[in-house]
This record gives C-alpha cells, sequence and structure tokens, in this order.
C-alpha cells in the first residue's frame, strides 16, 4: 500500500469506524432508529488480560478489590447485600469494578463474592420494576447498578439479571421524570442511557429509546454547558466557580464532569444531531485548555480548579473519564480518545494508588513533593486528601477506584462492523471473538511489554484458514512505525490513524508492529516541560520516606490496610538542563525488566501476604530516563505543595546534576512539570 492510499484509507476508517454495509454478523449494534457506532464492545470476558496486566489486575485482587467487602462496614453490612447499612452508591460502585476483576481472572473465590451480591439485587426486584435496598429511593445507585447488572449477564448469561434491567426501564417509563438539576441524579441522569442503549441492542424494544429521550429533555443540559463553558481558567483565576453543592455547583464538580463528557455522545446515536458530536470534542478540548494536568486528567480538587501542577485530580474522576473515553470510541471510533485513555490508564490511574494497591489517594498532584495530612490549596477538600490510605477523604473513592483497570482491558479491543476485530488500546492480552463471514471464534494474543516497550507481536490462533480484517491503531503521538506480516514489511512515517489489514489468515500467523518511543517534550504551565516517551509521562525520582498515620477514621488494620504519609529525602526544585527542540540529545533512556509490581519504584513499601509485613521495594520501574538537572534554590514550597514552577526559560549558573525520571506511575513523590534552563546557559556549558 503506497503512502497515499494508506492516508486515503485512514482518514475514511476515522469518519466510518470500519464500516460494513451489513454490519457485524455476531455483535449487536445499533438498530434503527439509532446511527450505527463506529464499533462494537465485546461482551465482558471476551478480552483477557495476559503478561504484566494480568500481573496488575491480580495485584487489584490481592490489595483493596478483593477485600474491601471482608472488613469496610459499608459493604460489609450493605443494604444491596442484605445488611442493614449503607443503601445508596457504595455497594454498587463497588460492584461495579469488582464484577469484571473476577470475571477477567476467571477468579472462582471472586465471583462467588459477585454472586452473593448479585442474588440480592435480582430477589430484590419489584413488580413496579425498581430494586435495590428497601429504603432507599433514589434513582443515582440504580443507575450505576444497572451496569453492574449488565456486565454480570454478559459475563454470566443469566436471564434473571436482563429481565430485572428490562422491568427497570418499565418503570422510567411509567413514572414521571425525576431528574432535578440540585441531586446526583439529575446531573447523572444520562448515565442510565450507558445500559439504556445497550439493552435496546439486546432486545430491540424501542420503547426503551423513549425513556432515554425523557432522561435527556428532563435532565441537566451537559451539551450547552460544553458549548458555553462557564468554568474557564478566567472563572477560576476570578474564584468565581462555585465551590457548593447547589445546581452551579455540582457542574463544577470533577466527577460530574467526567461522567457527562460521554453525555452528548450517548444522545447523539439517537439524535443524529452533529451539535451533540461537537460538544464532546469541544468539551474535551476547554477541559484541556482551562483545567488540563499531566497524566491526560483534568484538575478538581472537588471542583475544577485550574491548570497549575499543585492541583489535586480526584480518583473517582480518572476511572471515570477512563470509562466516558472508552464509551465515546465506540460511538466515534476516534483515535485522539483511545490516545487519551491509554495515558489515562497508565499515569494518572497508577499514580494515583500503592504499587501494591492496598491504598489510594482522593486527589494526587502532577508536582507531588510531600504526601501528608496538612493544610493545601484545594478547591474544598480535605487536609488528608493526598495520602495514599484506606478512605483518605470522601469514600466515594474507595467504593469506585475499582472499575479503572478490568473495564479498560475489557474495551482493549473491540469488533468491527465488517466483521474484523480493532486494537483499540495496547498492551499485553488476549480477545477471543466471531470473525470474518462464516463467523470462526479466532483468538489473537498480544504480546508486548508495552506501553514500557515498543514492539508488539499479534499471534492468530484459528481452526483452519480464516479471512477477516485487523485494525491496528496508531497513536497520535508516533512518528513511524513498523509492520511486519506474511512476508511483508510496511515503514511508515508520520501518518497516525488506523491501519487495516484483511488477509486470509492460517494458524499461527503473526503480525509484528514496532512503534518507535522516542522521548519528546509538551510546554505546560508557567512554559514548564514535562518528558515523554510513548504513552508514559515521566517524573523526576525523589527519595522519600514512608510513615503510617493514624487519622479520625478506624482504617481496620485489616491484612494490608495502611495509610501512608510519604516525606521527601532528596532535593526535588530541579530545572531540567535540557533542551526541547532536541530532546533525543538530552535523554538517555535505560529499559529494565518487568517486575512483579509494574508500577513499583526503589524504595515503595509493598505488602507481603507470605509475611504478612510491608517491606521495601529493591527494584527499578520497566523503564527510567536520565537527564541534566540545575537546583533552583528560589523555588520552594507554599501551602505545604510545590510552588508552581517559575516561568521557564530560567536562569542557573549552577553545575548540572545527573537525575533520574521514572514513569509519573510509578513515582508517588514527583516532580512532572520541570523548569526548563535557558538554551544559551545551556550552550556554555
Amino acid at each position: 500500500m503506497n503512502r497515499f492510499m494508506f492516508l486515503l484509507s485512514a482518514i475514511i476508517l476515522i469518519a466510518t469506524g470500519c464500516t460494513g454495509k451489513k454490519g457485524n454478523l455476531y455483535y449487536r449494534n445499533n438498530p434503527e432508529p439509532l446511527i450505527r457506532n463506529a464499533y462494537i464492545k465485546l461482551p465482558l470476558g471476551a478480552v483477557k488480560p495476559e503478561g504484566w496486566l494480568k500481573r496488575q489486575l491480580e495485584i487489584q485482587a490481592e490489595g483493596l478489590t478483593g477485600h474491601l467487602d471482608d472488613f469496610w462496614p459499608d459493604l460489609v453490612n450493605s443494604a444491596w447485600r442484605g445488611g442493614e447499612g449503607e443503601a445508596w452508591e457504595r455497594g454498587p460502585y463497588y460492584l461495579d469494578g469488582l464484577v469484571p476483576l473476577a470475571y477477567l481472572l476467571e477468579d472462582e473465590k471472586l465471583i462467588s463474592k459477585v454472586k452473593g451480591w448479585i442474588e440480592k439485587i435480582i430477589e430484590s426486584s419489584t413488580d413496579s420494576g425498581w430494586y435495590g435496598p428497601a429504603k432507599n429511593r433514589d434513582r443515582w445507585p440504580l443507575a450505576v447498578a444497572n451496569k453492574v447488572l449488565m456486565q454480570y449477564y454478559e459475563a454470566s448469561s443469566d436471564k434473571r439479571a436482563l429481565d430485572v434491567l428490562l422491568k427497570y426501564f418499565r418503570y422510567l417509563r411509567n413514572t414521571p421524570p425525576d431528574w432535578p438539576d440540585k441531586d446526583w441524579r439529575g446531573v447523572r441522569a444520562m448515565e442510565n442511557a450507558v445500559t439504556g442503549y445497550w439493552l435496546y441492542r439486546q432486545t430491540g424494544e424501542k420503547w426503551i429509546t423513549e425513556v432515554i429521550e425523557s432522561i435527556q429533555k428532563n435532565s441537566r443540559d451537559w451539551t450547552s454547558y460544553y458549548e458555553t463553558f462557564p468554568w474557564d481558567s478566567a472563572a477560576w483565576s476570578e474564584k468565581r466557580i462555585p465551590l457548593n453543592w447547589g445546581p452551579e455547583g455540582l457542574t463544577a464538580h470533577v466527577v460530574n464532569n467526567a461522567m457527562a463528557i460521554k453525555y452528548p455522545g450517548l444522545w447523539y446515536q439517537q439524535s443524529g444531531d452533529k451539535r451533540f458530536r461537537k460538544a464532546v470534542f469541544d468539551g474535551i478540548n476547554k477541559y484541556d485548555l482551562n483545567h488540563g494536568q499531566a497524566g491526560g486528567r483534568f484538575s478538581g480538587d472537588e471542583h475544577l480548579s485550574g491548570k497549575s501542577p499543585d492541583r489535586g485530580t480526584e480518583l473517582c474522576s480518572v476511572v471515570e473519564y477512563m470509562f466516558s473515553l472508552s464509551e465515546l470510541y465506540q460511538i466515534f471510533g476516534i483515535n485522539t480518545l483511545a490516545d487519551r485513555l491509554e495515558m489515562l490508564a497508565y499515569n494518572s490511574l497508577p499514580g494515583t494508588t500503592t504499587a501494591d494497591m492496598w491504598a489510594h489517594q482522593y486527589d494526587q498532584q502532577s508536582n507531588q513533593v510531600l504526601v501528608s495530612v496538612a493544610k493545601r490549596n484545594w478547591s474544598t477538600n480535605r487536609d488528608q486528601s493526598n495520602i495514599y490510605g484506606l478512605m483518605p477523604n470522601f469514600a466515594c473513592c474507595l467504593a469506585n477506584m475499582h472499575q479503572g483497570w478490568p473495564k479498560f482491558v475489557s474495551g482493549m479491543w473491540m469488533a468491527t462492523n465488517d466483521n474484523g476485530l480493532v486494537a483499540v488500546a495496547y498492551g499485553p492480552s488476549s480477545v477471543t471473538a466471531k470473525v470474518g463471514r462464516k463467523g470462526k471464534i479466532v483468538t489473537v494474543t498480544e504480546e508486548t511489554g508495552y506501553p514500557f516497550r515498543e514492539n508488539i507481536r499479534f499471534i492468530i490462533k484459528t481452526e483452519g484458514k480464516i479471512r477477516f480484517p485487523i485494525y491496528l491503531r496508531i497513536p497520535g503521538w508516533a512518528g513511524s512505525y513498523t509492520l511486519s506480516y506474511k512476508g511483508k514489511i510496511i515503514n511508515i512515517k508520520n501518518s497516525p490513524g488506523i491501519f487495516e489489514i484483511n488477509e486470509k489468515w492460517s494458524p499461527g500467523d503473526e503480525i509484528l508492529l514496532q512503534i518507535p518511543m522516542n522521548v519528546r517534550t509538551e510546554r505546560r504551565f508557567n512554559n514548564s516541560m514535562s518528558v515523554l516517551r510513548g504513552p508514559l509521562y515521566f517524573a523526576l525520582r525523589i527519595d522519600k520516606e514512608y510513615k503510617s498515620v493514624k487519622l479520625n477514621y478506624d482504617n481496620y488494620g485489616y491484612i494490608g490496610s495502611v495509610d501512608w504519609e510519604i516525606y521527601p529525602r532528596s532535593d526535588w526544585n530541579y530545572a531540567l538542563f535540557a533542551d526541547p527542540d532536541n530532546p533525543e540529545k538530552s535523554f538517555e533512556v535505560t529499559e529494565n525488566s518487568i517486575s512483579a509490581w509494574p508500577f513499583a519504584d526503589t524504595g515503595d513499601m509493598i505488602w507481603s501476604a507470605d509475611s504478612s509485613k510491608y517491606y521495601r521495594f529493591p527494584g527499578e520501574p520497566p523503564v527510567i530516563i536520565r537527564s541534566l538537572g540545575v537546583k533552583l534554590q528560589d523555588w520552594g514550597m507554599t501551602d505545604n505543595s510545590a510552588s508552581p514552577p517559575p516561568l521557564s526559560p530560567v536562569k542557573s549558573h549552577d553545575q548540572p546534576e545527573s537525575v533520574t525520571l521514572v514513569p509519573y506511575g510509578s513515582a508517588r513523590l514527583r516532580i512532572t512539570e520541570f523548569p526548563v534552563v535557558e538554551v544559551k546557559i545551556m550552550q556554555d556549558f
């Protein structure tokens, strides 16, 4: 394929999402009158983690996710499992991650846990269609529980779950709209559309689209919000962003924004109005422009809070933004959505938990040089919000954080409308699906150390020969790539997009994809610089000391559950002595083995189940970068955070020192947005 034809096909594919005239014969896309989506999410269990990624999910199962309902009273006594305790969102939030984790790992112990919860939920369904704890009359937690039952049905084929969902949507059809702007159920009402459209695809019941239309028309208008976007950087600097829980304050709430970015896109499926499609991408751009942070996220240390790297981002918003992007990629097939999804998954998600996933932060920072209980310049959150612990602020993140990794894995591959497969996000995985005209079952195994490595091998397993297309997403950051398959070698430069390989495949055929991961930089707050390689951000390694701390709640001391403060034991106030225009000359990359703790760095505390105690991790992250830095004596701290980086370029005549950068997800203490030494001064050395 010559370069012109590749570019033409990439443009067509981006616009149409690998469209076949008749649509996929085996996996349901939107039936009429809905617009057909670019791709089709495969049922839970079709995509499985492999290699280091499987190990990461095992770590999650060995940590809080696998044990939380054994000791946290809100789950132990949850009314969702028949107890007398919490009856609102925490049970469904927890299950929204536990269900996919259990079935992706095929972990019988976790599956048994899941079924214990699900049985009680199914039993709670009433003749009216309402379900869940009797003392809950709020629709919001049912929007989350709907997604739980959806995933459970896909994994188990238990028709009772489908029946509960149909009855509930009939309840919504038969009762007046109840989606007030002042309440969570109103601002998050379109979360119900995720399950609603899935349910319509499963059943073909057209009245379901009428329910969704009623929700759209009688709940918070997020489309107009993205068109006008009142909470921009000027609103932040002028302190006009409402820091409250009223109707306006809820629109500035970071998690609501992370959920709501998909709502215009969901409705686009039914309306067909390009206004709603445009609102999605305008919204993402406005988040970046006004509140963007390293790692693909936007700030909100409870409410939207600007671009300075001392601002926090709530963990709930990271996992919800990931889910929103996956849903949007299914609808639109635009590669920038998947690029950002990878960045969140491989930076912001692991960066806000400990490497053993026994503790999490409520708020993470790009420049995070001290983790402690202390006053910070948060919009509304409390002093303990950035420690790594069990429940460092509101308990919503403790309940909701679990969906991040398993839902990411589930969406790494999707079906195409021409009976093929598309690689959405890269990482060690396998996908088993029906493909081609005859619907043969194939398995494609992806062997790779991505995002730490640049080589990806796809191995096709099938009985006999079969023709079907495989589409490979080429990330936007890729300057070039090389493909090898069936004796062909294709070298492409400066052409991110989608590459189609439509061949008659034999058992054992392989595709080799190499995407060179050259070090690159980007400009951020105060013209500071961040360093990237592939989808990974890199941060300054800061020597650290972990100290357990007692907070004003009981952390229950269960197995590895602990609350950590982390103190710096080396200097952090460095400007990079690097030429941003020629980054390859300024940085030295070293690849290390990928350990059993993929996102650990030297000195991190790791819980050992064998010895029932913590030990210091002695190894290295899978990749590190070395460069030169110069200390800035005048760059210090404000309100227990690193002050905003001084405006670059900065001047310094101190002797440069060697500094080490590690992946953002491996850095519990970090500088990610660096001042840069003036180029003229660099040339003097």
